[in-house]
């Protein structure tokens, strides 16, 4: 059997995910590719990958697409590792830098500083990660992924992007899903789910093999993340997908 091309970002936030897609019985069926949000979505779109966790707001420009299983990346309030990160109040702000690794979360940016916050600062697409050296003054960025938690060190004001997104809807905000152009087998997708949830029952093994000083683990994992993409986080993600529309 030909082994399905599984693209997974390298973020702390998909271990729990890992864990299982690197043990068999799935791990024989699948070649493991990593890389960041924004670069998975053109993986996708490319047919380098049949299935990625990929940021949601790319489904939109997919000629066709399929949530393959019931996990993601999403959040029930506040995400910890996805904000705008700045050394002023944000009606101080003057422009911001929009994380190049990034695609759901520029989307939810835009959204809440057009629509909610009434703000409308310069924005600049960065294109390496030299960008987080510009926050400051009234410069903001916004920063996911592992390295959101070191500018958590750096940054005066933290505008968390889940928690804002809860404030507003009351909803819960899924940053990636499992995604491929083709319907896989609903066998395959019976494993694939047996093993995204086996690393959610081997959390504290997961920590213990992941030195991280600049965050609580256990908090992330347990409070900041949620994995199974049930009937909330469904009804987030398509209105999320629905007011960003015509971005």
């Amino acid at each position: 059997m030909e082994k399905i091309r599984v693209g997974i970002v390298n973020y702390l936030n998909t271990a729990p995910l890992l864990y299982g897609l690197k043990r068999p019985p799935i791990s024989e069926k699948i070649i493991l590719t990593g890389d960041y949000p924004a670069r998975l979505a053109e993986q996708l779109m490319n047919n380098e990958i049949d299935v990625g966790l990929v940021p949601v707001a790319v489904i939109p420009r997919l000629p066709s697409h399929f949530i393959a299983g019931n996990y993601c990346i999403g959040t029930e309030g506040e995400i910890a590792s996805v904000a705008l990160f700045s050394e002023v109040p944000m009606n101080e702000i003057s422009k911001v830098y929009l994380d190049y690794q990034s695609r759901s979360s520029v989307a939810l940016l835009k959204y809440l500083m057009k629509e909610y916050w009434g703000v409308d600062p310069e924005l600049v697409l960065a294109t390496d990660d030299s960008y987080r050296k510009e926050i400051r003054g009234t410069t903001a960025g916004l920063v996911i992924g592992d390295r959101a938690f070191e500018q958590r060190k750096i940054s005066t004001f933290i505008y968390d992007l889940g928690s804002e997104w809860k404030k507003i809807t009351g909803l819960p905000f899924v940053f990636a899903a499992w995604v491929s152009r083709k319907e896989l087998s609903p066998d395959f997708i019976a494993e694939f789910d047996a093993a995204n949830a086996m690393g959610l029952e081997h959390i504290d093994e997961i920590i213990e093999q992941t030195p991280f000083e600049l965050y609580d683990l256990k908090k992330y994992y347990s409070l900041h993340l949620s994995y199974k993409l049930d009937d909330a986080k469904r009804k987030g993600m398509q209105h999320f997908l629905e007011v960003t529309r015509n971005q």
